[in-house]
């Protein structure tokens, strides 16, 4: 365990963030309030004090590794550090602070990071926000170099990306459009890594027409209170859509086609996701509706790894779907891996990636493992501690290569907490085939209506010149969701009151 004891409440996110990502292994506190923990061995401690003019850090070593208990022979590290701050300045006095924990715990540890001390930015929103300000190339390179300590490889990716996000963005309109989210949140069953709103479909099969029932409600109205905006793109996502059976799936769509404007559609993409939710017959209903991009997601191409973290699916069921897919017409198919996945080797990986080469998808998204917290695989640790999870800036580079071989360039990227190797996910694509929805989630620059049980809308709007988003979030408990509606359409029509979006 490590402690990290402030004078006062200060940055703690981004102190947890950066101690993590140096020892993801161990468990962090952050707090200015002392606290026993008396079942944990503390092998590190911090102090961090806000001075006068200056922030002071002290990183000791409790506990070497191997050493049961503390003593002289164990010489334990004590290490300080200072830098100057002008807390009138929060942002440049939080990078400050940043950059000084940063090149202390690389100094004691002896490692990099290939994103510096980012944490809880996105990478490619800085870079945009550059570009947008007319800043040159070299320049925004060397900003991120210089500000967040990362890699020279991470800030021109970062750059690359954000220039080809904001040529793709460029065929929406941020004032007048808007852009829907429809959530299903049910699954055949639940991933070993997932935190996402789903529940099983075998305990809810018989309450998925009750839910549309719901949803349909939520539907009619942001119909009605969207009927002056452009809609610019749809997502159907979860969960797996696919789980709803060609009857089910037909409703909802019609439903959607019926009670929106689609003339300035621009993509509408169903997440068909699991291999084993696919049939003939669903695809040909999503064909009929007009959805142009699907996702088919095996995650991995290793049996003995689907088996582990609960998809109920075969690689070969996987290669069939995506086969029947391009038969039945679609020329818009993604394809998620999982880089990082418990037991699995570079080899392994590098497997994966030529099995998809030779079904030639037209994205790729490659994820490195975020361990989040709800996650069985983060709760249940002592069951999977003999699988280690793997993934290096080689794993990385052997996916971009696998992406560039297969006609692919990046065009979008992000980052979470407790990401497998410190790294990123990055999404590739062919020219022309780029998920647009999937910038616009990141980037934050036009409205994204959400609907269904624990789907999150956000409202981009202009405040006096100040471009601002606030969230709205539906309940995720779906017997909520069923006796809350007329809870959650006020919700939303408060907010549409309160920021003036109509």
């Amino acid at each position: 365990m490590i402690t990290v004891l402030l004078n006062r409440p200060e940055f703690e996110y981004d102190i947890h963030s950066l101690v993590k990502a140096f020892f993801p292994e161990e468990t962090v506190y952050v707090s200015d309030q002392e606290k026993e923990h008396a079942d944990a061995v503390i092998r590190y401690h911090m102090n961090v004090q806000f001075l006068e003019n200056t922030i002071k850090i002290k990183f000791i070593e409790m506990l070497r590794d191997g050493t049961e208990e503390q003593g002289e022979a164990c010489v334990p590290v004590d290490m300080e550090t200072e830098t100057a701050v002008d807390y009138r300045d929060p942002k440049e006095t939080k990078n400050r602070l940043k950059r000084a924990l940063y090149r202390m715990l690389s100094e004691y540890t002896g490692k990099t990071l290939p994103w510096g001390d980012l944490t809880g930015i996105r990478p490619t929103k800085l870079s945009m926000t550059m570009l947008e300000q007319g800043r040159g190339p070299d320049e925004i390179v060397r900003h991120m170099q210089d500000t967040y300590l990362c890699s020279p490889e991470k800030a021109r990716l970062s750059l690359e990306i954000a220039e080809r996000e904001l040529a793709l963005l460029r065929q929406l309109d941020y004032e007048n459009g808007y852009s829907l989210y429809i959530g299903i949140p049910f699954c055949p069953t639940t991933c070993l890594y997932c935190s996402f709103t789903s529940f099983s479909l075998t305990a809810w099969k018989d309450r998925v027409e009750e839910y549309l029932d719901a949803l349909e409600q939520e539907i009619d109205f942001t119909a009605v209170a969207c009927r002056h905006k452009k809609l610019n793109t749809i997502y159907i996502g979860g969960g797996t859509p696919t789980t709803l059976s060609p009857g089910q799936l037909d409703r909802l769509l019609r439903k959607i086609k019926c009670s929106f404007d689609l003339s300035y559609l621009l993509e509408f993409t169903v997440e068909a996701g699991r291999p084993d939710s696919i049939t003939e017959e669903k695809l040909e209903v999503l064909l009929r509706h007009g959805v142009d991009r699907i996702s088919i997601n095996p995650q991995t191409m290793k049996q003995e790894t689907l088996d582990l973290i609960g998809r109920r699916h075969t690689v070969e069921q996987t290669i069939e779907s995506f086969q029947m897919a391009r038969r039945l017409g679609f020329d818009n198919i993604n394809m998620d891996l999982i880089v990082g996945l418990p037991g699995e080797e570079l080899s392994d990986v590098a497997e994966t990636l030529e099995e998809i080469r030779k079904l030639s998808p037209d994205n790729l998204t490659v994820h490195s493992l975020a361990l989040k917290r709800a996650a069985r695989l983060n709760m249940n640790a002592d069951d999977y501690k003999d699988y280690k999870i793997i993934n290096t800036e080689e794993h990385v580079a052997l996916a971009a290569r696998a992406a560039h071989e297969m006609g692919m360039t990046p065009y979008y990227l992000y980052r979470q907490k407790n990401m497998a190797g410190n790294l990123e996910n990055v999404g590739y694509a062919r020219e022309g085939k780029a998920g647009i929805y999937n910038v616009l989630i990141m980037e934050e620059k036009q409205t994204i209506l959400a609907l269904g049980a624990g789907a999150i809308s956000k409202f981009v709007y202009d405040d006096n010149g100040e471009r601002k988003i606030v969230r709205v979030e539906n309940v995720k408990d779906i017997m909520h969701y069923f006796r809350r509606m007329k809870e959650m359409i006020a919700r939303k029509a408060n907010k549409m009151e309160e920021i003036a979006w109509h």
